[in-house]
């Protein structure tokens, strides 16, 4: 990591773009979200299956980031929401216009129930030096994205792994 700008090693291991939820956790959206996949989990839409086994609603793990996904239009918002804005900052500074995903990994903690407002914070663990790939040349970088509740109870971690590059021209 010689060659990596101090600006983006001052990053790493620093907590960026901590966000408060625009809205609460709601049963409106798991509904939507498990009958867009025709999830048919009792666990999601029976309240009694939900109270033994739960002590109460929650939403699907799958769906942690989805209460951060941006709206298109917020009242008051001056410039459009971007999620994992990290690995935006990251291709911009280090002139890598492209870039893939190449690994997530989510590691649940205590359950989303109706009525959380959920925050969350962003975290670089790490960038690799250059490397060269059948894509092109470029890094590897690791992004946390960490999610508690209102009552800062870790519900969990995204960790996602990605390749900012240039094409090889020729």
């Amino acid at each position: 990591m010689r060659d990596l700008p101090a600006e983006i090693q001052a990053w790493i291991g620093e907590k960026r773009y901590r966000q408060k939820g625009e809205f609460d956790v709601e049963r409106g959206y798991v509904f939507t979200t498990c009958a867009s996949v025709e999830n048919g989990n009792p666990l999601f839409w029976d309240e009694k299956v939900a109270q033994d086994l739960t002590d109460g609603w929650i939403a699907p793990p799958t769906m942690l980031s989805a209460w951060f996904r941006p709206h298109h239009w917020a009242p008051g918002r001056t410039q459009q929401a971007q999620p994992l804005q990290v690995h935006f900052d990251l291709k911009e500074r280090l002139g890598l216009p492209e870039a893939v995903m190449t690994d997530n990994t989510i590691t649940f903690g205590e359950p989303v129930r109706t009525g959380d407002r959920l925050e969350t914070w962003q975290i670089l663990r790490s960038v690799s030096d250059v490397k060269q790939t059948k894509l092109g040349k470029g890094r590897f970088w690791v992004i946390d994205v960490e999610y508690v509740n209102q009552r800062g109870d870790w519900v969990g971690t995204e960790t996602y792994t990605g390749f900012g590059y240039r094409r090889d021209v020729g």
